[in-house]
C-alpha cells in the first residue's frame, strides 16, 4: 500500500513514510483494485529496483527479482579486480543482469539476448536511462543460436520451472510463460544452454547460471559433462542459486 500510494502521489516511498499526513489522491484507488488482483507492484509502478538500479518492467518482461542478485555477486568475486572486456546475458529481460553488471564493470561492453521484444524494448530503454546504451547491445533471438562468440563472462537466468509445478496467481497469471517454464523436470533449456557456454566462453572466462533451489545436483552434471569446473553460490536465504562454470 506505501508503494502504491507514494507511486500516485509521485514521491519516493521514504518522503511518505515522512508525513503519513498526505491524502490518497483518486489514482490510488485503481492502484489499489489491480494489486488486490495480485497484478505484481512492479507492473503496476512500472519499475523494479535490482541491485543499484531501478529498472523500467511490465507485461512481457521477468520482474527482477533479489534472489537473482546472487548471480552479480558471483560474476563479481570471480573476476575481482580484472574485469571481463566482454559480457553475454543469455535471456536478459529487460537487461536484468547485463545492466547490473555493466554498471560495475564500466570498461566491459555487453549483449543482451531474448526471444521477446517486448522484455528487449524495455531492455533498450533502461540501458539508456543507465548511461550504458553505448556499451550495451541487445538482439532478438533463442538462447545463443546465432552468436559466435567468444565471451568472457555468460550470465543467463533461464526458465526452470517444471510445467506442473504450483505458482502463485501474482506470477502464474501475469509473468509470461517462456520466461518461467521449462519442460516436466524444469531442465529443458540448461540441456540447451550447457553446450553453448562451451562454445561461447572464452579461456579463463566464466558463466553464472540461475537454478532453482533443489535443482543444483542436476545442472552441475550437465555442466560437469561440458568439461566445466562448478562452483555453488547460494542467496541471502541460504538456498542453492547460483552455478558459476569456468
Amino acid at each position: 500500500a506505501e508503494l502504491l500510494l507514494a507511486h500516485a502521489l509521485g514521491i519516493e516511498r521514504n518522503a511518505l513514510l515522512l508525513d503519513l499526513t498526505r491524502p490518497a489522491p483518486d489514482s490510488f484507488w485503481p492502484l489499489v483494485e489491480r494489486r488486490a488482483r495480485q497484478e505484481p507492484v512492479a507492473y503496476i509502478t512500472g519499475t523494479r529496483g535490482f541491485w543499484t538500479l531501478d529498472l523500467m518492467v511490465g507485461p512481457g518482461a521477468l520482474v527482477p527479482r533479489v534472489d537473482s542478485e546472487t548471480l552479480v555477486d558471483a560474476a563479481l568475486r570471480h573476476f575481482r579486480g580484472r574485469a571481463p572486456a566482454t559480457l553475454l546475458d543469455l535471456g536478459t529481460g529487460p537487461g536484468t543482469l547485463l545492466l547490473a553488471l555493466l554498471d560495475e564493470w564500466r570498461e566491459t561492453r555487453g549483449l543482451g539476448v531474448d526471444r521477446s521484444p517486448q522484455a528487449l524494448r524495455y531492455a533498450v530503454a533502461n540501458a539508456a536511462a543507465c548511461g550504458v546504451a553505448d556499451r550495451a547491445r541487445f538482439v532478438c533471438g533463442d538462447w545463443a543460436g546465432a552468436l559466435t562468440g567468444p565471451f568472457d563472462c555468460i550470465v543467463a537466468n533461464p526458465p526452470y520451472i517444471g510445467t506442473a509445478e504450483p505458482l502463485s496467481p501474482e506470477v502464474r497469471d501475469y509473468e509470461p510463460g517462456s520466461a518461467l517454464f521449462a519442460g516436466p523436470d524444469g531442465l529443458d533449456d540448461y540441456r540447451l544452454l550447457a553446450p553453448e557456454l562451451r562454445r561461447l566462453l572464452a579461456p579463463g572466462g566464466a558463466a553464472v547460471v540461475e537454478i532453482g533451489h533443489e535443482q543444483a545436483a542436476s545442472v552441475t552434471v550437465l555442466l560437469e559433462a561440458e568439461g566445466f569446473a562448478v562452483t555453488l553460490h547460494r542467496d541471502l536465504g541460504g538456498r542453492p542459486r547460483a552455478l558459476l562454470a569456468h
